[in-house]
């Protein structure tokens, strides 16, 4: 499913506008990543956690070369799904 497809399933559900449905979303996104970006964790109960990782610096390897190079210590977004997503998922 991508982004039209979803606002599509809400409008759907919820028999609101897309323009309106389009923004809520957006706003959504934007809000979850923002809080995120500043080192914030979101937790939306039944959902899931979205929360910052840190991945360490390392060593790697161009596999057409062989030439070992040194890979950059790196943030990363990390996500837990919640017990009843989870649930959902395996039901």
């Amino acid at each position: 499913m991508n982004k039209h497809e979803l606002v599509e399933a809400v409008v759907a559900t919820t028999g609101a506008s897309k323009t309106a449905t389009g923004g809520t979303i957006d706003a959504f996104i934007s809000t979850i990543t923002d809080a995120v970006t500043k080192g914030d964790a979101v937790h939306l109960m039944g959902f899931g956690s979205f929360s910052i990782g840190a991945r360490a610096a390392r060593a790697g390897r161009i596999p057409s070369t062989g030439v070992e190079i040194q890979i950059a210590a790196a943030k990363t977004v990390k996500f837990t799904a919640g017990k009843a997503f989870k649930e959902a998922v395996n039901a």
